[in-house]
């Protein structure tokens, strides 16, 4: 991994755990309003709790992305394909 895939990284991996902090923060604003207005604990899809069921599904996503799928992932996939195709040169 050259200098600038490594500042990539870091720059993908900062916006991400903002991304997931931010989650947390509106998480906690909409379970906790809910509790202080009907004085129960509810995990319906209601008052916002779809917004973060998409937002959650998002970050998944791009957790899978950033952690699974990285550049060390895609270069032995490249190499195994590269493997496969190598056949001797017939004359």
């Amino acid at each position: 991994m050259d200098y600038n895939q490594a500042q990539q990284r870091v720059k993908d991996l900062k916006k991400f755990y903002k991304s997931v902090l931010w989650f947390f923060i509106v998480a906690f604003i909409i379970f906790f309003n809910n509790i202080f207005e009907k004085g129960i604990f509810d995990f319906s899809f209601r008052d916002g709790s779809v917004l973060l069921a998409i937002w959650g599904i998002i970050l998944t996503v791009k957790a899978v992305k950033l952690f699974l799928l990285d550049s060390g992932w895609e270069k032995g996939i490249i190499e195994k394909e590269m493997a496969k195709s190598k056949q001797p040169v017939k004359f």
